[in-house]
């Protein structure tokens, strides 16, 4: 008897800063056994790249390096300094740049290894951008403070020196950027399922979700 071929799952992911994808993806990753990106990291670990070896030809640098980048190095700590978000916002709308991201980001949702039933990806861009045929699409948010609280804790458990207000300020400025840019702007499809985690805790959304 031949066995019928069983086609990947590909789930994707959108969310307005601080609204807690992150954590709800790699659940989510964990509990199917899905390839997990984090596409914003992506360009965090670009930013970081250049900080650290400051090429002379930014482009040509990231596009050869890139290559060899292993999803563990999107963990580093380092990629949510201040700096290293600055940098990142500078370079994120060069064009060059974000077709190296896409190809490398797209190869993550649809080149599937031996061992994972799928890919998961969740960022900014990944519903109609990345994977726009994804089998299950999710557009997550929160209300403003609730996500700078969240944010906030995170920086703090990590011991950055930051205040609530300039967290607040900073995914004001990070939402208004997110949503009105021209280049792969922040946006709910029309066939992604809103899923509101404002009065949810972490695993209530991973139910709300499975």
């Amino acid at each position: 008897m031949k066995l019928k071929k069983i086609n990947p799952i590909r789930m994707a992911i959108d969310a307005t800063a601080g609204s807690g994808s992150t954590s709800l993806a790699i659940k989510l990753a964990k509990h199917y056994n899905l390839r997990y990106l984090d596409t914003g990291k992506v360009y965090r670990w670009c930013a970081y790249e250049i900080f650290k070896k400051k090429p002379k030809n930014k482009i040509k640098f990231l596009k050869k390096r890139i290559k060899s980048l292993n999803l563990k190095e999107l963990q580093n700590k380092n990629l949510i300094d201040d700096k290293i978000a600055q940098l990142t916002s500078k370079i994120s709308s060069n064009i060059n740049l974000r077709k190296i991201v896409f190809n490398f980001q797209s190869k993550i949702a649809y080149d599937i290894p031996k061992g994972y039933k799928g890919s998961i990806l969740n960022g900014r861009d990944v519903t109609h951008n990345i994977v726009p045929d994804a089998d299950f699409k999710f557009y997550v948010t929160a209300n403003l403070k609730t996500r700078a609280t969240r944010r906030y804790k995170e920086l703090k458990g990590l011991k950055k020196k930051v205040t609530y207000e300039e967290v607040l300020k900073s995914i004001k400025n990070r939402d208004k950027s997110d949503l009105s840019r021209k280049i792969s702007p922040l946006k709910r499809t029309k066939d992604s399922l809103l899923i509101n985690t404002t009065n949810l805790n972490k695993r209530a959304c991973f139910l709300k979700i499975k």
